[in-house]
């Protein structure tokens, strides 16, 4: 078991020494298949942790599918009519404007006038700004500012164009910048043509899991406008101020950004699943696939409740990336406007086609307005057979109670640590790794306040770095610190992380890790979606 030495953990954690890298036999006498939440048929693709932080930014359009999924599909689907489904222009809809701007409206510069300065003096001099644990800037390659996490871009315009420079100087001697360090703030560049994106950060976080956040960022404005509309807008104007075509999206990038500080989700790149009795999953599934399955032109049909997946059935052949899932949470739990009215909404999903659109039938099923139904076609006429098909839904939801099953455990906050019965053991991650599932017990004692998690988090973060190093992976990580112990396990089907308290000896937290797994794999059925029927 690999070791990180306590005497260094009040520095940054990167400084902390490991002993050794490998695990013995003795440490782990499980199979090496044995996986708890391994379904007998997925329903994500399964992933790795920041996949893409190895693809070159050259390369990066080339990494994503170079078919069309939604092209293949509108050829399957011979007795609809589906041409338009993806269009050269991105939707109007509350998260942007319509492309009709570029070329009804002149390109207006930014004016840097003596108030704008002064502003902007004000902006970069303020301490509750510059203090901020996370920033996230976006911009064009012009240098044209385009989002900022904390603040006014108009007021850091010449941020902005700092940022331009340095990018374009290193690019200019043939070499691409990556990160700056300076004390314990990480300057993390991603350059995405046409869009240049960076991360400023104090937390634990590492370089390459903020080069993975910077990922989320640029697929969510994919997500808005296609790839292949991002680089035509460009290709034409290059110094166009993409802000027009964002204008609303504002509120889908800050609560992206708010997720990705705490969330564990985008960290282990899988998907929380909400614990639900497995008799009750599989009805609301075979329900799905019922209805949705007589309209051909439904790709995936997903229930969703407080950013926890209850069941995805999805058309033969495709998988959903959990990216993608996670866009699609990032958009439920970010607008209010889906819980008074049944939406109709283009999104394109970046990881299973960047270049066009899928149409979305966005409601929640009763008047709670937690639960929440996502239709997704290629067909984008097809709103009111998507609402009949969403009203037989309910009406059979209904019937067999599994609404009152899912707020009921919706309000029982999951399962304790206690209920795990393991004294030492005070809260744990784990992933099974096929499923791109996770799970996790709720808050207790003593992680109580926000501060505790992110405490905690920092922690499951720093772990998580340093057994995924590309360089040197590890099987196992053991850390000792002040206010806890935390543990690291992978195996070729699943990772585990866990918090211990202080004083737990290493036989001790090796057998309680073995006894998690072996809980989680008696309890696989409420906690993971083990098979849900296609179309």
């Amino acid at each position: 078991m690999a070791s990180a030495s306590p005497e260094n953990q009040n520095n940054d954690f990167d400084s902390s020494l490991l002993k050794d890298g490998k695990t013995t036999e003795d440490e782990i006498d499980l199979p090496k298949d044995f996986e708890p939440g391994a379904s007998s048929a997925s329903v994500l693709l399964s992933t790795r942790s920041f996949e893409e932080e190895n693809v070159s930014d050259e390369n990066f359009e080339d990494y994503h599918r170079k078919s069309s999924c939604i092209s293949e599909i509108e050829k399957r689907v011979s007795d609809v009519e589906l041409n338009d489904s993806v269009g050269d222009e991105p939707p109007l809809d509350e998260r942007g404007k319509n492309k009709d701007e570029l070329d009804t409206k002149s390109e207006a510069s930014l004016p840097l006038t003596e108030e704008l300065y002064e502003d902007e003096c004000d902006e970069l001099n303020d301490p509750s700004w510059k203090y901020k644990r996370n920033h996230i800037f976006i911009l064009s390659e012009a240098g044209k500012p385009i989002y900022s996490r904390h603040g006014s871009e108009d007021h850091l315009a010449t941020l902005m164009g700092v940022i331009q420079a340095l990018v374009s100087f290193v690019q200019s001697s043939g070499d691409m910048i990556r990160s700056i360090h300076a004390g314990d703030r990480k300057f993390v560049f991603l350059h995405r043509m046409p869009l240049i994106l960076v991360a400023v950060s104090s937390s634990k976080a590492s370089v390459p899991q903020l080069l993975g956040n910077l990922t989320y960022v640029y697929n969510q404005i994919v997500s808005v406008l296609t790839m292949s509309n991002l680089n035509k807008i460009f290709e034409k104007r290059s110094n166009f101020d993409l802000r027009r075509l964002l204008g609303g999206s504002e509120k889908f990038l800050d609560r992206l950004g708010d997720m990705l500080d705490t969330d564990p989700s985008f960290l282990l790149s899988a998907v929380n699943c909400l614990s639900l009795d497995n008799s009750i999953r599989e009805v609301i599934g075979q329900t799905l696939a019922q209805y949705c399955g007589k309209i051909k032109s439904i790709v995936f049909s997903i229930v969703l409740v407080e950013n926890q997946l209850v069941t995805l059935v999805r058309m033969k052949k495709y998988y959903l990336h959990p990216a993608d899932l996670h866009i699609l949470m990032n958009l439920v739990s970010s607008s209010e406007s889906f819980k008074s009215v049944e939406t109709w909404l283009p999104i394109c999903l970046p990881k299973f086609d960047s270049s066009g659109f899928l149409h979305g039938h966005i409601s929640y099923l009763d008047e709670t307005n937690k639960v929440c139904l996502l239709l997704l076609s290629v067909d984008k006429d097809k709103f009111f057979e998507l609402k009949e098909c969403r009203n037989k839904i309910v009406e059979r939801l209904k019937k067999y109670h599994c609404l009152d099953a899912i707020y009921k455990s919706v309000n029982s906050k999951g399962y304790s640590i206690s209920q795990v019965g393991i004294t030492e053991v005070r809260h744990f991650l784990y992933k099974s790794r096929s499923a791109a599932q996770f799970t996790m017990p709720g808050m207790d004692a003593p992680y109580i306040t926000s501060d505790d998690w992110i405490h905690l988090f920092g922690l499951y973060q720093y772990l998580h770095h340093r057994m995924c190093k590309s360089s040197r992976p590890l099987k196992m990580l053991y850390y000792s610190g002040e206010r806890e112990t935390m543990v690291g396990w992978h195996m070729q089907g699943f990772e585990l992380y866990a918090a211990f308290e202080p004083l737990v000896t290493k036989t001790d937290a090796t057998n309680a890790m073995k006894k998690i797994v072996h809980w989680i794999k008696k309890e696989e059925d409420k906690l993971f979606i083990m098979n849900a029927p296609t179309i």
